[in-house]
């Protein structure tokens, strides 16, 4: 039976996600769900993405896009770099672009422009980097841009009681929306977890790869977690987005 895993934030980790990948050691019916972030923080962005082109080839992927992602598809496009974009690991992307030829640029483009803003499966189980704020789901967003950045959904889902019955009337309806729902964006060991987070129905995948953490991926039906080492030991020249 094929598995289907959902791997957290990268942020231009190319190791970490080369680890990760080859201990899973997936077959090839398995299925990877990326909940973006794949840029800004280590050196090797581009060539990052280059690797998950590579990878979809193999196997079948989705990725989600990112806040990140979009600062990045936003450049590539020929706009002005934004300035927070580049006080959060936008100057490592940008260099690691270095070694690219305009053509290659113009692939990478097509590649964010083809990045989902969110995935519902046929069970009920919503993919998506952030978040998102509408009672009625990502779909009736009025700025899409809210699957991005939203964070009020996952403090929610830790705010929440949790022997409150999802029968309640006090229970939240955005998280009756869905069975399960896999975010990336807020990183764990902000609340000194190194593993992905549960809470309510709701699954934080982001364990800190951009800074101390580690990369993880999660089977999405056993909800096991494999993760790469310590990324700061990957590239221990650098700093991430530290």
């Amino acid at each position: 039976m094929s598995a289907t895993y959902v791997i957290g934030d990268i942020h231009g980790a190319l190791r970490a996600l080369q680890q990760l990948i080859m201990r899973i050691a997936p077959a090839k019916d398995d299925q990877f769900i990326f909940l973006g972030d794949y840029v800004d923080g280590w050196s090797e962005s581009a060539q990052l993405l280059n690797y998950l082109m590579e990878l979809e080839k193999k196997y079948s992927c989705i990725f989600i896009k990112g806040n990140h992602d979009a600062w990045c598809e936003l450049w590539l496009s020929g706009g002005q770099p934004v300035e927070s974009w580049l006080l959060h690991g936008g100057r490592a992307t940008i260099a690691s672009y270095e070694k690219l030829s305009e053509v290659e640029k113009m692939i990478h483009l097509a590649f964010f422009n083809r990045m989902l803003n969110y995935y519902e499966d046929e069970q009920d189980r919503l993919f998506v980097h952030a978040g998102f704020a509408s009672f009625h789901g990502p779909s009736h967003e009025r700025f899409p841009a809210m699957c991005y950045w939203d964070r009020t959904l996952w403090e929610l889902a830790l705010a929440l009681n949790p022997n409150l019955s999802r029968s309640s009337l006090r229970y939240p309806k955005r998280l009756q929306l869905y069975e399960e729902i896999f975010i990336g964006h807020t990183p764990t060991i902000n609340y000194g977890e190194p593993m992905p987070m549960h809470a309510a129905n709701v699954y934080n995948v982001d364990t800190g790869a951009a800074f101390t953490g580690r990369l993880s991926a999660m089977n999405i039906d056993t909800k096991e977690v494999w993760q790469s080492d310590p990324v700061h030991l990957l590239y221990p020249h650098e700093r991430g987005r530290n």
